[in-house]
């Protein structure tokens, strides 16, 4: 999905821009501080998805949305719960109060995804040629020329590069292969798995001790970021 992000806080549109780099199936084509000059942009270009602040100063994301001839898909990011429902009645996909952590920030855009080809099913938009298979206790992963596979229970951790990963393995090896981590992400949050960094998924069974922005597994110290931290304490009960 093509989208933009209109916001008056250079901070928001840093985090947003930095949410939206870790999906795939967005493309971020512009940014905009201010909601009249991306008027004639969205009126102009073909934009499936706009993340909208309401409260900006002299024109509101909502006189936004009246003035626009081209309807985008649109998800409501704001400090102010107070306005959900005229969102909601504005047709908006979904309604984002600051801060936004990650976990909300993915669920609307599956919910736009979804709105926008309703036959995609929220599995699919996570799956590509290169997705592994996930069966029960362990996955297939492409690794040169060959399938490989790992057993959940074997897995250490997993460490982002670009476009491909390095799965850690009890057996001190790993397995190179093509996929983001924002694939594997979705596919093992549900098999024990968290990601705790933007580089970084980890097997919650193989963790040896949790420290304040730090997890120790085996003998790697692997970073907790800012941004993953309330998900992954909240998983684990802390």
């Amino acid at each position: 999905m093509k989208c933009v992000i209109i916001d008056d806080e250079p901070l928001a549109v840093e985090l947003l821009q930095d949410f939206v780099k870790k999906v795939d199936t967005l493309e971020l084509i512009n940014t905009f501080n201010n909601a009249i000059d991306a008027v004639s942009f969205i009126n102009q270009n073909n934009v499936d998805l706009v993340f909208l602040d309401i409260q900006m100063p002299h024109f509101s994301g909502i006189d936004f949305l009246n003035t626009i001839e081209k309807k985008p898909l649109v998800i409501f990011t704001t400090a102010y719960s107070d306005y959900a429902v005229e969102g909601f009645n504005l047709g908006a996909v979904d309604y984002l109060v600051k801060p936004i952590p990650f976990h909300r920030f993915l669920k609307a855009v599956v919910r736009a995804q979804q709105a926008l080809q309703p036959s995609v099913s929220s599995q699919t938009i996570a799956e590509n040629n290169n997705t592994p298979e996930i069966q029960q206790d362990f996955m297939f992963v492409r690794a040169e020329y060959e399938n490989v596979k790992l057993n959940f229970a074997d897995i250490l951790f997993i460490e982002g590069l670009k476009d491909y990963v390095k799965i850690y393995t009890t057996d001190n090896k790993f397995t190179l292969t093509l996929i983001s981590l924002i694939k594997l992400e979705n596919l093992l949050s549900s098999k024990g798995f968290a990601r705790i960094h933007r580089s970084y998924i980890i097997n919650i069974k193989h963790v040896k001790s949790i420290q304040k922005n730090k997890v120790l597994i085996s003998d790697k110290r692997i970073p907790i970021s800012e941004s993953y931290k309330n998900t992954f304490f909240e998983k684990i009960n802390l």
